[in-house]
């Protein structure tokens, strides 16, 4: 995609400049034309719109991808093609960034190309599940119905995201705010109250000394403050990405209290529902568990995958396998038998997936429910001791006037 400079007319004669965004000289001559705009020149150009700039600055979320998939899914199953679904849906979307992508993705299909193979040039908003799935539908001619599956399990994923998120908003809020009470007494009341203490030499209790202390290490040495964050964040995250790190890391937090079971809950909810979205769509289990490595963010889990998938490849039933891990629990590993039983295998999946994700939102709700006596507590202990270490040399000092 380039930008094209423009001289034109409008329909009202007026003479007008400006920048087209397009692949092509005959591709931007076609847009401004749509436009109802006469041509006096064109020519490529490295200038860049101010709403361009900032348009590159935008990113493809979750929401738009998951947006994407339902309007595209509705216009093939109505018998639009791909092209001209691709055509629409890149002209409506508000986000820039992702009408580009939409707009490569259709040309790469007319110049000859499947749809999987135009969406894997952008795995950064493409998942390799999401690749795999469209490919599936190709091949087996269904993709309508893998569409329309698809839409439906991320509109779920972006609910049962939104409902975790939104059940720690209120937490999050209350911590936040009492970092911001702290900082604004550490900065502005302490000073003010050192000063007044020096000038009447009232004797200070230890905890108004320690606040005193830590009201002048923020103000004046702030900036060893964030040298140590920075430090630490940027060793933590090299330490993150060895082995070592990523496996203790990630069996730390499953061991947790509470948000270590949330977790587990959490990636057993995906990983339930999109291995039974892979299987429904035809592509076969050892693919399937391939795929689903990838995609899972704990490292104990996918070793775990990984070496189910290398027994099942041996001929070791795939309830067996799982049932020799416990990343899974034991339901896991049942249903399982009782879907390689009844051959049924993907609904027996989705069936797991609603379940853990009902275990999943009570836990939420549980877990909301405890943290706010908690939170009130520390705020309660954390605000008590600041204000005792404040009115106690008050109280000395109007003693003295006594």
């Amino acid at each position: 995609m380039g930008f094209f400079k423009y001289k034109a007319i409008t329909p009202a004669g007026k003479p007008t400049v400006g920048l087209v965004e397009a692949a092509s000289e005959d591709q931007a001559s076609k847009l401004l034309k749509e436009k109802q705009l006469f041509v006096i020149s064109l020519r490529e150009t490295s200038e860049q719109s101010i709403t361009s700039r900032f348009d590159k600055l935008q990113k493809v979320s979750f929401a738009d991808v998951v947006n994407f998939t339902r309007q595209l899914s509705t216009m093939v199953t109505a018998g639009l093609s791909i092209p001209d679904s691709l055509n629409i849906l890149h002209t409506q979307t508000t986000n820039a960034v992702f009408a580009q992508v939409l707009s490569d993705i259709e040309r790469s299909i007319v110049g000859g190309g499947n749809f999987g193979d135009a969406l894997s040039k952008y795995p950064q908003h493409f998942s390799p599940i999401y690749i795999s799935l469209i490919r599936a539908g190709e091949a087996s001619g269904m993709l309508d119905k893998v569409l329309n599956q698809l839409a439906d399990t991320l509109e779920a994923q972006r609910e049962f995201r939104g409902k975790v998120v939104g059940a720690l908003i209120y937490p999050a809020i209350i911590v936040v705010g009492m970092v911001v009470v702290v900082i604004v007494m550490m900065v502005v009341v302490m000073p003010k109250l050192t000063d007044l203490y020096k000038d009447f030499g009232v004797q200070l209790p230890v905890t108004t000394q320690m606040l005193i202390t830590l009201s002048n290490f923020i103000i004046h040495d702030w900036w060893v403050v964030i040298l140590i964050i920075v430090g630490i964040s940027y060793g933590f995250s090299r330490w993150k990405k060895t082995t070592i790190g990523a496996y203790t890391l990630d069996a730390f937090v499953l061991k947790i209290p509470l948000f270590g079971e949330l977790q587990k809950k959490t990636i057993l909810v995906e990983f339930t529902r999109t291995l039974a979205m892979l299987l429904s769509a035809g592509i076969h289990i050892l693919d399937a568990l391939k795929i689903l490595k990838s995609s899972l963010n704990n490292v104990l889990y996918r070793n775990a995958i990984e070496d189910i998938s290398k027994r099942v490849e041996k001929g070791f039933q795939l309830a067996d396998t799982f049932a020799s891990h416990k990343e899974f629990p034991p339901i896991v590993s049942q249903m399982l038998k009782v879907g390689e039983e009844t051959g049924k295998i993907d609904d027996t999946l989705l069936k797991l997936s609603h379940y853990f994700q009902s275990e999943t939102e009570q836990m939420v709700k549980g877990l909301t429910t405890a943290i706010e006596p908690i939170i009130m507590v520390v705020l309660g202990v954390g605000i008590g001791f600041i204000v005792l270490s404040v009115i106690t040399p008050i109280y000395n000092l109007t003693a003295q006037f006594k």
